[in-house]
């Protein structure tokens, strides 16, 4: 079954990681902002996560995971189905009724 699978075209694959990168930026501001009220109400977990990447480095980091787990869950879709449309056959010009 694996052998009659296409590879992916690059356009495919440059669309898994402009989406993964999408995603995760969405994810990560998802996740800083419950984090960040969790932390508003109450003010002893001290969690130190923001939206201060260039400050804080576990914010940093939670950024580079959220993308990187969704590039590579895109990539993997794009990697384990097959294209939509596949490619139709070479019809010859002696086939192709006049108008």
């Amino acid at each position: 079954m694996d052998e009659n699978m296409a590879k992916p075209t690059a356009l495919r694959i440059a669309a898994s990681v402009i989406l993964g990168v999408i995603v995760g930026g969405i994810l990560f501001l998802i996740v800083t902002f419950f984090i960040g009220m969790i932390n508003r109400q109450y003010k002893w977990m001290g969690i130190p996560i923001d939206l201060q990447i260039t400050e804080n480095v576990f914010s940093l980091g939670l950024l580079i995971l959220f993308i990187g787990f969704s590039i590579a869950y895109f990539w993997w879709k794009v990697e384990t189905t097959p294209p939509s449309i596949p490619e139709s056959p070479e019809i010859p010009e002696s086939e192709i009724p006049d108008e």
